[in-house]
């Protein structure tokens, strides 16, 4: 009953309603940089949290399909925003590494990506998620048709699973944001498994 009744006020909503509130997240952030309040690396704080964001609005959209199969709220119609919204942070998050913090040094990059593990995995996750951002719309799904469109969706499993692991190996420590990040991907990750894993039996 509950379900129906939040379905039910989700209906009128525009897709439009989540761009708008997945961006004030950056309004946010643009604010704190030309205030000065992002500490003494504001570049390295920027890049921090557009990473952060990216894998947030990645975890989200993982949790939409749990929510539906045991709350009965359906969130489905935006998953896509979502998911755009999720690849939007990323390429920020690339934009800032290649451009502010490294300033275009493309031999320290190719370095840094061969040699450094959390980088290798982040820019696995970011070539994956570019599949998923060209095929993001009605007419993919039409020209691939839906059995391939969701084959080549499941990347989306690999790149919260990338994203994570990115984030955990970034730090020298273990504090629990990044080990939180990576135990909520994985407990989704494992419900879909259960859920797959009951439907052939």
């Amino acid at each position: 009953m509950i379900a129906q009744r939040i379905n039910g006020a989700l209906r009128p909503v525009p897709t439009s309603v989540i761009y708008a509130a997945g961006l004030l997240p950056l309004a946010l952030l643009v604010w704190q940089a030309a205030t000065g309040g992002l500490g003494v690396d504001p570049v390295k704080a920027i890049e921090h949290r557009l990473g952060e964001l990216a894998l947030q609005f990645l975890v989200g959209g993982l949790v939409i399909s749990p929510l539906r199969w045991w709350t009965g709220v359906n969130l489905i119609r935006f998953r896509r925003a979502v998911g755009l919204l999720a690849f939007f942070y990323v390429c920020l998050h690339l934009s800032v590494w290649l451009m502010l913090d490294l300033q275009f040094r493309w031999a320290e990059i190719g370095a840094d990506i061969a040699k450094r593990p959390y980088i290798t995995l982040g820019m696995l996750g970011f070539v994956s998620m570019i599949p998923l951002a060209l095929t993001s719309s009605n007419a993919a799904i039409r020209r691939m048709g839906p059995l391939a469109w969701t084959r080549l969706h499941r990347l989306t499993y690999l790149v919260a699973v990338l994203g994570a692991l990115h984030f955990l190996l970034l730090v020298k420590a273990w504090p629990w944001e990044p080990i939180l990040y990576t135990a909520a991907v994985m407990a989704l990750l494992g419900m879909r498994a259960v859920r797959a894993s009951r439907r052939v039996r």
